[in-house]
């Protein structure tokens, strides 16, 4: 649907950001461990509106791509077609800029965005779209490809993990927005932010933080204590990635073996996300050092990478050689680059964006099985036999879950400028944002209590 529509379709209990001069209650100073230099540890702040839903709802997304980040969401069903016109609209908001995608837990949504000259961590109501508190998390973000945040919080056990685009990493209470430790990882740990802003996803393994910091002398990858804030150990010499790091259990010879991977800018590096013992490496690298897709982990032990600037993709079986480990390679294609959308495996096909084209590859072979153009840089999602595509030109489309041909089910033209961000899927509601705006639609039935 075009923009006229969209906003003539908007509630009128739509939530609103407040912005800056607008703020009304602050909390409690948090305490001052970790903050930049020169800077005071910023204070939650509430902001008036309607209360958060207190019915807990089904599911969550408590990270970056998902539950298990691989993009695949269980559970859930669709409404399939979508209706003319699309999906209902249950609510829309201004935001500030940004690429940070959006996490939801306890019905609850967490995204970063600038605003005001400064960068801010926020929580909403994801059954209003109202704000409920705001933090400071560090300086605004220019860039030529967009201001703003680029990475998503993460959410566990009460607490919210988030880092900005220049390095500030914080966990905050997910209640109210409290400061708990912070750290600045270009200050304290040497961290080259990549060019286009820290963008990787800060990971909760057991009673650890992963990050690839990207710092020098043994401060590539990092794990922190969830708790406090310490450092557990650090590993490598790599700048920092763009993607997300990886946690699984590698299956191989009959032992079971979790792993750690982090794409870092030149190499995949494996390590025991308990001690951060090296397991492997595999060097890989870009132009402009921009290694940004996840690695997504195929049981039992292989693992698939994929990258843009003409490097493409690669199929690697991770064995053990004793005590230690290699990644075998299995294939290598440069017909899918995943430039920055990571794609998503269903059965024996890898479904992605080589660049701007969505395709169908063999996962065996790495063979091309089916392509459609449309929808530019786009991300996508898998749930209930279908995939939901969002192309950067904001075009939405539901997609069927065809191993052999594209065949789209329906779609409608969303928000409106450079949408970059992966949606996120709920209880039957989709969130969405582009650079300045958020929304959330109802995609499925969902639940009693999850709004719209």
């Amino acid at each position: 649907m075009n923009e006229a529509i969209a906003l003539a379709r908007r509630p009128s209990h739509a939530g609103r950001s407040l912005p800056a001069a607008c703020l009304l209650l602050f909390g409690a100073c948090a305490a001052d461990a970790g903050a930049p230099a020169g800077e005071t540890p910023e204070p939650a702040v509430a902001v008036s509106g309607p209360a958060a839903s207190s019915q807990p709802v089904a599911g969550s997304w408590p990270q970056f791509r998902g539950p298990a980040a691989d993009g695949i969401v269980t559970g859930e069903t669709l409404t399939v077609p979508w209706p003319e016109g699309g999906p209902p609209q249950i609510w829309r908001t201004t935001v500030g800029a940004g690429y940070s995608g959006m996490t939801v837990v306890d019905n609850r949504l967490f995204t970063l965005f600038d605003q005001s000259g400064s960068e801010w961590l926020a929580a909403y109501d994801a059954a209003t779209g109202a704000e409920l508190w705001r933090h400071r998390q560090g300086g605004a973000y220019r860039d030529s490809q967009g201001d703003g945040p680029r990475s998503t919080p993460s959410v566990a056990d009460g607490v919210v993990y988030a880092l900005g685009a220049q390095g500030e990493l914080a966990a905050l209470r997910a209640a109210d927005g409290e400061l708990v430790w912070r750290h600045a990882l270009a200050r304290d740990f040497g961290a080259r932010i990549p060019t286009w802003g820290a963008s990787t996803q800060p990971v909760v393994e057991a009673d650890l933080l992963l990050v690839n910091v990207g710092g020098r002398g043994g401060r590539s990858a990092m794990a922190f204590d969830r708790a406090t804030g310490e450092v557990r150990w650090s590993v490598g010499d790599d700048g920092a990635g763009y993607s997300m790091p990886q946690v699984f259990d590698v299956v191989n010879d009959g032992k079971t073996r979790r792993q750690a991977v982090f794409l870092t800018a030149a190499s995949l590096l494996a390590v025991d996300p308990k001690t951060g013992q090296e397991l492997w490496s595999q060097p890989w690298s870009t132009s402009y050092d921009v290694n940004a897709a996840s690695p997504i982990f195929v049981p039992p032990n292989r693992l698939f990478v994929s990258t843009g600037y003409d490097t493409g993709a690669a199929l690697f079986e991770i064995v053990s050689r004793g005590a230690a480990f290699e990644a075998r390679e299995l294939w290598r294609s440069r017909g899918l680059k995943n430039k920055f959308s990571s794609s998503v495996i269903v059965g024996d096909r890898i479904y992605g964006f080589d660049n701007s084209i969505l395709k169908a590859v063999d996962l065996k072979t790495g063979e091309d099985v089916w392509r459609q153009r449309g929808f530019g840089h786009g991300t996508l999602l898998y749930a209930d036999g279908h995939f939901i595509v969002l192309g950067e030109n904001c075009k939405l489309a539901l997609v069927k879950t065809d191993p052999d041909a594209y065949r789209e089910v329906s779609s409608v033209q969303v928000l409106g400028r450079k949408c970059w961000t992966m949606p996120t899927l709920v209880d039957g509601r989709l969130f969405l944002r582009d650079q300045e705006t958020m929304e959330s639609l109802r995609v499925g039935p969902g639940s009693a209590g999850s709004g719209g």
